[in-house]
């Protein structure tokens, strides 16, 4: 997921009259890939949840705690990212969002060592901190390597290769961290001490590698110093002053706003809490009745239809108003949702898989639909869509209480009635019901 950045500042034509894409390629590559990076590392938490669930013989609702720790960082600490984003700018808040995942991914040696659920979900909140600070920063940062004009594209090709990254998470975690076999608790207290102690340890090595390895490639990347001019990466826009000084509850008095804010809620709830799920719900006996690692292969699929329906999205909004395209999307999924709720095999596969393609657009298209006209009140508002990430950590958590009860498949009428939300939001939710604020000049100053 990516947020919307502010306005980048005008540059001049290139000679012959044509727009630069951009004025700094290498600069621009570094950030794709770590775009690229935080996609994967937000990916991953599909393997790694089968695999705390059968490691440490959890319920779904104790291992979708992996999700309320990760995605209520966001929530928790979107504020402090802001404030320190604002204190760095945006290319020093990059670096630090980086140290701080590469620590969180560090802490997943001593968590499989100790062999503790708990210590895994401190080292996974202090990555997913990391990762907001991210969030915070490198949008804003992508929209100052070229040209006003294309600053979108530029941000387009940024999150298609964070959903690159999440793709080939599912692949690259599933042949890794899903490759040894779990045994039972039974099966292990009728191993000999020296085979337990060795079983551990294989257990331990198939989540530390991983970590590690991702570990260093995030300091590699904080390490890059990429030659551009100072004077122009160390302006960075930022939001029209608020001269009335309204309160956050002044934004949400807009119904848009506050309506924008529960369906990025309800989205990406719906979309996590499927993505978690998949991997368990594949390897379901009357659903794919395939083995987990088989079942993160196809998961990410999920995924990668995200990227694709970028692109496609991204296309179809030049002539299409985004309002009808979001709820035809939202239908769509809700369709797809039932469907998989209703059947077995690989109709079950395939309609749950199609719903990554449909959930593409509707994250910038909600963030984008709910700061709509805010002038001044912009920036609060950006931050409250910010926050309301948080339904990724609560409704993951539901539905897993959920499939405790009534099974895994009838679950995902949690999803279904996320959707249905959406839809609402579409039609009618995100017109905007208020005037339009007056809008404040956008002011430069060094970051």
């Amino acid at each position: 997921m990516a947020f919307t950045a502010p306005p980048a500042s005008k540059s001049t034509p290139a000679p012959g009259g044509g727009q630069r894409y951009t004025d700094f390629p290498m600069a621009l590559g570094v950030i794709t890939t770590v775009f690229f990076m935080w996609g994967l590392l937000t990916a991953l938490n599909d393997i790694l949840i089968p695999h705390l669930k059968s490691t440490f013989q959890l319920d779904y609702a104790q291992v979708m705690l992996v999700q309320s720790t990760f995605f209520g960082a966001y929530f928790l600490m979107a504020l402090p990212a802001g404030k320190l984003v604002a204190r760095l700018g945006y290319k020093n808040g990059v670096v630090a969002g980086l140290a701080i995942a590469g620590i969180g991914a560090l802490g997943f040696w001593p968590a499989a060592a100790l062999h503790l659920y708990g210590a895994f979900l401190g080292a996974l909140f202090v990555l997913a901190t990391g990762i907001t600070v991210l969030q915070v920063a490198a949008n804003p940062y992508v929209s100052l390597l070229g040209p006003e004009r294309t600053s979108s594209s530029r941000l387009t090709l940024a999150q298609a290769l964070n959903s690159l990254g999440t793709a080939l998470a599912l692949w690259f975690g599933g042949k890794l961290i899903l490759s040894a076999v779990v045994k039972s608790p039974t099966d292990i207290a009728h191993m000999a001490g020296a085979d337990q102690l060795a079983y551990q340890a294989q257990q331990a090595h198939a989540v530390q590698g991983p970590y590690i390895g991702l570990a260093i490639v995030l300091f590699l990347l904080r390490r890059i110093r990429v030659a551009v001019p100072p004077a122009r990466l160390a302006r960075s826009h930022r939001p029209a002053a608020d001269v009335g000084h309204h309160t956050y509850a002044d934004v949400l008095r807009h119904p848009h706003v506050l309506f924008g804010v529960l369906g990025i809620f309800f989205y990406v709830g719906a979309e996590v809490s499927i993505g978690s799920a998949m991997v368990n719900y594949l390897a379901m006996p009357d659903i794919g009745h395939i083995s987990e690692q088989q079942a993160a292969y196809y998961t990410s699929f999920y995924w990668g239809g995200a990227m694709i329906g970028r692109f496609l999205g991204s296309w179809l909004m030049a002539f299409l108003s985004p309002r009808k395209l979001l709820s035809v999307f939202a239908v769509i999924n809700a369709l797809l949702v039932i469907t998989t709720m209703l059947s077995h095999g690989d109709v079950a596969v395939v309609s749950i898989i199609a719903i990554g393609l449909f959930n593409s657009i509707m994250f910038p298209t909600i963030f984008a639909l709910g700061i709509e006209r805010l002038g001044p009140m912009t920036s609060k508002a950006s931050s409250l869509l910010i926050m309301a990430i948080v339904g990724g950590a609560v409704i993951p958590y539901l539905l897993g209480v959920l499939a405790d009860h009534i099974g895994l498949q009838h679950a995902f009428i949690l999803p279904l009635l996320c959707y249905a939300y959406i839809v609402f939001y579409g039609v009618s939710g995100s017109k905007i019901r208020t005037p339009t604020p007056v809008a404040a000049p956008i002011t430069e100053a060094s970051a």
